[in-house]
């Protein structure tokens, strides 16, 4: 007999549409990509999928996550970030598509990285595992 399919939700969908209309990232962008015109020095958080993979249960996936918070200036930018970390932690116990949010896990904190594709970019970066399990 074989196992039911499993498919998993897009992970970058998920955190987008959970945290994009909260009020403490009023004015603030949040999306998969940036928009046309983007320079950097918008407020915006790009939601990347970086790796991940299924580890001993095929019902489970370990999805890993880097968070790209953008802001007119360095302190904008990380305080930003430190908003949309704190959202992304809370989403242990939220559904999505057909899946729950199971675990969430900080990989690496806010750190500052230069975008060097966006002269004027002010930019921190962090990477957040969660775990998704059927709902």
């Amino acid at each position: 007999m074989t196992e039911p399919l499993v498919v998993f939700p897009d992970v970058e969908r998920l955190i987008v549409d959970l945290i994009k209309d909260r009020a403490e990232l009023a004015g603030a962008l949040v999306a998969v990509t940036p928009p046309s015109g983007f320079d950097g020095s918008q407020r915006a958080v790009l939601v990347s999928r970086v790796g991940g993979a299924w580890i001993e249960d095929l019902r489970l996936d370990n999805p890993l996550v880097d968070l790209e918070s953008y802001g007119p200036d360095k302190s904008a930018a990380h305080t930003l970030s430190l908003v949309a970390r704190a959202l992304v932690l809370q989403l242990r116990g939220a559904t999505y598509g057909g899946a729950a949010v199971h675990d969430v896990v900080e990989e690496d904190g806010p750190r500052w990285l230069p975008d060097y594709r966006h002269a004027a970019a002010n930019r921190y970066l962090s990477t957040t595992r969660l775990v998704l399990r059927p709902a």
